[in-house]
């Protein structure tokens, strides 16, 4: 790696950010190539990623493996002399930062993410909704008054919580939370609660399988989810990756830790701007890229170049 480079994390978007024709190109790389064959004999068709149908990338079992497979091509695409401190992935995208550490295998990854995608697809109770304008403390607060079961499912950043829980709880705390002074309270179109102790039985069932998946040490940290804890040993990360499913999502601390493990840039691999979106709020000191396509990750040395990090 050049001595010169910025030092650069990487992160990988969640469910939510996929988009049609995501994917378009990938399959003419070795590794896409690999994937797809991979991902066949799963029984799994990854076409939708490739067309241009929004409604068919749109379901949990398909969304959820095409994001896998499209972030971690266009990571192997990435410059060879790159700076990476660290890697963090939001929810199915932590899969994707597990395999670009090299702590999964990318074919292990993929075939995860498919069980994942499955398991919490057919996860049918429960909803979940996006607070716009409460902090993470007053959210939290409301959602232990709340009756029923209702969690905060992602810390995205500041304004930004989503909660998870029960269909009655969710709506009624979506009242609650507008007389608290929420700027909006979004419906979130997903197939169940997830992130919440609703997800128990599908998270039972993947945990059953990560354990018996070959999990090595990371070559940098991966910022777990769960904790925002910088992980460098296998075994960490099995645990905190059995947890994730019933877990929040510490995304808002995470990049905080990825700014202090050093990273000058923060590079969201994968479709759309969610996560630069995010990160120039939580960080606004550093700066953030995307790169959702094979050109913008050949291109990506010339653009940190032409605008080093203040």
């Amino acid at each position: 790696m050049s001595a010169t480079s910025p030092r650069v994390a990487l992160c990988f978007p969640g469910q939510g950010s996929q988009a049609a024709s995501m994917a378009a190109g990938l399959e003419e790389t070795d590794l896409g190539g690999r994937l797809l064959a991979a991902a066949a004999t799963l029984g799994v068709d990854l076409g939708p990623a490739f067309g241009g149908d929004e409604q068919l990338i749109r379901p949990t079992e398909v969304a959820q493996p095409a994001l896998v497979f499209t972030e971690v091509v266009l990571a192997a695409a990435l410059p060879r002399d790159l700076s990476v401190v660290a890697v963090a992935g939001h929810s199915i995208g932590e899969l994707a930062a597990y395999a670009v550490a090299g702590a999964l295998l990318p074919e292990a990854a993929l075939r995860l993410a498919v069980l994942r995608g499955r398991l919490m697809a057919a996860m049918r109770d429960g909803t979940m909704a996006a607070v716009l304008g409460l902090d993470a403390a007053t959210v939290t607060r409301l959602c232990a008054e709340a009756e029923g079961m209702v969690v905060v499912a992602n810390l995205n950043g500041p304004g930004q919580v989503v909660v998870s829980g029960e269909v009655d709880a969710v709506s009624a705390f979506s009242a609650t939370a507008r007389a608290a002074g929420a700027r909006r309270v979004l419906p979130l179109k997903v197939s169940g609660a997830f992130h919440s102790p609703l997800m128990a039985g599908a998270a039972s069932e993947f945990v059953r399988v990560l354990d018996a998946v070959d999990l090595r040490a990371p070559s940098v940290p991966v910022v777990t989810n769960v904790d925002a804890a910088a992980v460098s040993d296998a075994a960490g990360l099995r645990e905190r990756l059995g947890r994730q499913m019933v877990s929040a999502v510490h995304w808002a601390e995470s990049v905080e830790r990825l700014v202090a493990l050093g990273a000058e840039v923060l590079v969201e691999v994968g479709p759309g701007e969610v996560l630069t979106g995010l990160a120039r709020r939580i960080a606004p000191g550093v700066r953030a890229l995307s790169v959702a396509s094979l050109s913008a990750a050949a291109g990506l040395s010339e653009r940190l170049a032409a605008d080093p990090p203040r």
